[in-house]
């Protein structure tokens, strides 16, 4: 068996091509300095545990001896997981995205030995690989000046793409910006469905956040309904684990039915938020049993003893025959449900079509839903309580037969940034549904990043692994931790977790802050710059480090009456609203923010001896534009400095730090908010 320096990593990835025949070495200075030694070729291979077709790549080719001989002859070959080293992935990406007009996972870059990208592109059969790198090697040899120049090209190109300007136009945000912005994106939805009109189908909980706060804002009916029927269909969908909970990455069809089956921790944790929200507004009990399930799907397999969250499962499992198949732990064939349901496979076929509608292929079928419960209960004359039973029975019974194949592989690493978004869903699903056990679960995590993530110096490791974290932190490590302890704190009152977010804040104006440009570099300045450094502005199925920054910001610069903070912010919207109108759908956190600017946004202080208790009442309602502090004894947080009176309990509603008389009613300050 091969062996290759993988084999002391601790990422899974790169442990899965640790026994490749490529000569694999992972991404770090020592293996840069080979390269450029050696003056060889660097080719970069970049992907993560959970991707379905890095999987077909390995096989296919890297385990191939005629394609590895290949690659050790004439390149230094590195193996990158994604998910450990966002910054990598992010150069090289652009690189690909500039050379094809297009990106995916498995990536593939040949760089010059100072790791300069010249080619790129996603997965290649073996035969075609084989080629290409004989090629590129050929003409390295003969006219190295020719990729030389192409590589400084691209290197340009690649700064320019990187580079934030500062807008010096006066920061006039208004609504009709949001609405022109919302009216063009609109063609693309999908009113059948749910989501956009187009296959593949992601989730997208940023912009699903967001559409559902511009709804309420503006009392947009249409939109509304659009957000909640694609939440709905969501969850119908195959897309949702009906069995044992958790959401896959995305559909491959239009209508939700057939995912890629990996299930990742960001996905399942910014849904679980964007549901719980749904729920506090529309008291919608399928969005109740989606968080209830989704998170005991969390605990059960993505989540440490020591409440530490793993990053993902694998798309791909061992058949009955021992082949390695997408989806084979989630798929049912007809005769089997019939089998192991008996008398109650009647219902449950006609409810989670298994027909045409609910078939993939290979004589599997993808559970999906496509009535509700009551539709269902009025057509079989059957109370829709005893319907919930019959199918409750028979999901337990399919869960504990599943529990026999063999499960998807995990990912057990942990990421910071993504630790801090399944924290926050925690948050949102306790504010929605005040499950203490749900804000136990959070402040567990919230301590383990504290004692492991959070370094000596004040600033974040990005990565954890078997009692070990490694890999300084990314922007977006500080900018989700942030936003978790503001939400922490919203949630206990507890101030501990303001003065830890606020710590994070200014170490990232000092070692992340663009002066030039007022936005934040992905990378801090004491990190090696990898061609060069890149300013996050796009939101994507995570928002933006820089669009969550600019949301901290916004609401720290109230809790600590700090101008700073409310100026960086504005600046850094005012730098990205070019892009709204044409680009909405990239920017949706960016437009959530400039909501905060636009409608009138409430700060709630809460000082007395019930104060805890009234901010769990305030939390179980959507109330996207408040912001709530508070405390049961004298407090010198700027909202709350000499507001307290023993045995008494006053509530403030503030307006840019401007208190109106308090109140003394949850219900009144409920009603002041939603004038």
């Amino acid at each position: 068996m091969y062996t290759n320096d993988l084999i002391n990593e601790t990422s899974p990835y790169l442990l899965q091509h640790a026994h490749n025949p490529v000569n694999w070495k992972p991404w770090n200075d020592d293996t840069l300095l080979l390269a450029q030694n050696e003056n060889k070729l660097i080719l970069i291979s970049v992907g993560y545990a959970a991707c379905h077709w890095c999987h077909v790549m390995e096989k296919e080719t890297f385990e191939n001896e005629e394609a590895a001989g290949v690659m050790n002859n004439f390149f230094i070959n590195i193996k990158v997981d994604r998910e450990e080293r966002p910054d990598v992935d992010q150069i090289y990406m652009n690189a690909v995205q500039i050379m094809t007009g297009t990106g995916g996972w498995p990536m593939n870059v040949i760089a010059l030995p100072d790791g300069r990208p010249f080619w790129g592109g996603t997965y290649f059969k073996k035969e075609k690989w084989i080629d290409i790198l004989k090629q590129i090697s050929e003409i390295y040899k003969k006219d190295p000046e020719k990729i030389i120049e192409y590589a400084n090209n691209l290197e340009q190109g690649l700064k320019r793409i990187s580079l934030a300007e500062k807008n010096n136009t006066e920061n006039d945000f208004s609504i009709e910006e949001i609405e022109n912005s919302v009216n063009n994106w609109s063609q693309y939805f999908d009113y059948n469905y749910g989501g956009n009109n187009r296959a593949p189908k992601f989730m997208m909980p940023v912009t699903l956040d967001f559409l559902l706060k511009y709804s309420h804002a503006t009392k947009n009916e249409n939109i509304s309904a659009y957000v909640f029927n694609t939440l709905t269909k969501i969850a119908f969908g195959g897309v949702y684990d009906h069995i044992g909970g958790g959401f896959a990455r995305y559909s491959i069809d239009i209508k939700w039915h057939v995912p890629h089956f990996e299930k990742m921790l960001y996905d399942n944790a910014q849904l679980v938020s964007v549901y719980s929200k749904a729920y506090s507004l529309s008291k919608n009990t399928l969005y109740k049993t989606i968080v209830k399930e989704t998170l005991e799907f969390v605990e059960r397999e993505l989540m440490s003893d020591n409440y530490i969250f793993y990053s993902s499962l694998d798309a791909d499992s061992l058949t009955l025959k021992n082949e390695l198949k997408e989806g084979a732990f989630y798929v049912w064939k007809k005769d089997e449900l019939k089998n192991l349901l008996g008398k109650n496979y009647n219902l449950f076929k006609v409810y989670y079509n298994i027909n045409d509608f609910g078939y993939w292929e290979e004589n599997n079928y993808v559970l999906i839903r496509n009535k509700t419960e009551e539709e269902l209960a009025t057509e079989h004359a059957l109370p829709v309580q005893e319907l919930q039973a019959i199918i409750s029975e028979c999901k337990s019974i399919l869960f504990k037969e599943r529990l026999k194949r063999s499960k998807p592989g995990l990912d057990d690493k942990s990421l910071t940034s993504w630790n801090a978004l399944m924290l926050k869903g925690y948050l949102d699903a306790y504010k929605a549904f005040a499950d203490e056990r749900y804000l136990e679960i959070a402040l567990k995590n919230a301590d383990f990043i504290i004692r492991k993530q959070i370094k000596e110096n004040g600033g974040l490791l990005h990565n954890y692994k078997k009692g070990k974290s490694t890999i300084n932190g990314f922007l977006e490590d500080y900018s989700t931790v942030i936003d978790a302890f503001i939400t922490l704190h919203e949630a206990t009152l507890d101030e501990k977790w303001l003065k830890l977010a606020k710590n994070l804040t200014n170490y990232c104006f000092d070692y992340f802050f663009d002066d030039k440009s007022g936005m934040f570099f992905f990378t801090s300045s004491k990190d090696k710059v990898i061609v060069t450094r890149t300013i996050e502005k796009s939101d994507n199925v995570i928002p933006a480090s820089n669009s969550l920054m600019a949301h901290n910001l916004f609401r720290l610069s109230f809790y600590f009456d700090n101008p700073k903070y409310y100026e960086t912010s504005s600046t850094m919207l005012n730098n990205v609203r070019q892009e709204f109108e044409d680009y909405g759908y990239s920017h949706a956190n960016w437009l959530n923010l400039m909501l905060n600017f636009t409608r009138p946004f409430y700060e709630i202080a809460i000082s007395g001896k019930n104060a805890i208790q009234n901010a769990r009442q305030i939390n179980t309602h959507y109330l996207p534009n408040v912001m709530i502090t508070g405390s049961t004894t004298e407090s010198d947080l700027p909202l709350l400095r000499n507001r307290y009176i023993k045995d008494k309990t006053l509530l403030y509603v503030c307006v840019e730090n401007t208190c109106k008389l308090p109140f003394e009613n949850v219900d009144l300050v409920l009603k002041e908010v939603n004038k």
